[in-house]
């Protein structure tokens, strides 16, 4: 994994960040890992578009019936035994 190192952080924001993270039960650096996170995941855009492109392979498709398979598979077992 990487690491990074940030220079010239105010005192103040570095120690109110601190004491937000302990509040929150978190490590400074925990805090700081999921706020970096967030920071770069995909915007509603790029999360619309993606599921386009999924909705887009499955047009025309039929839609299986999750009932009718679960019902076929238990009366394939009871006709085992």
């Amino acid at each position: 994994m990487a690491q990074m190192l940030v220079r010239n952080i105010d005192d103040d924001i570095a120690e109110r960040f601190k004491a937000k993270a302990k509040a929150e039960g978190k490590s400074a650096e925990q805090a700081m890992r999921e706020l970096m996170t967030r920071s770069v995941e995909k915007s509603i855009d790029e999360r619309l578009s993606a599921l386009d492109a999924i909705r887009a392979t499955t047009v025309g498709k039929p839609i299986v019936d999750p009932v009718a398979v679960i019902r076929a598979d238990r009366d394939k077992d009871h006709g085992d035994h």
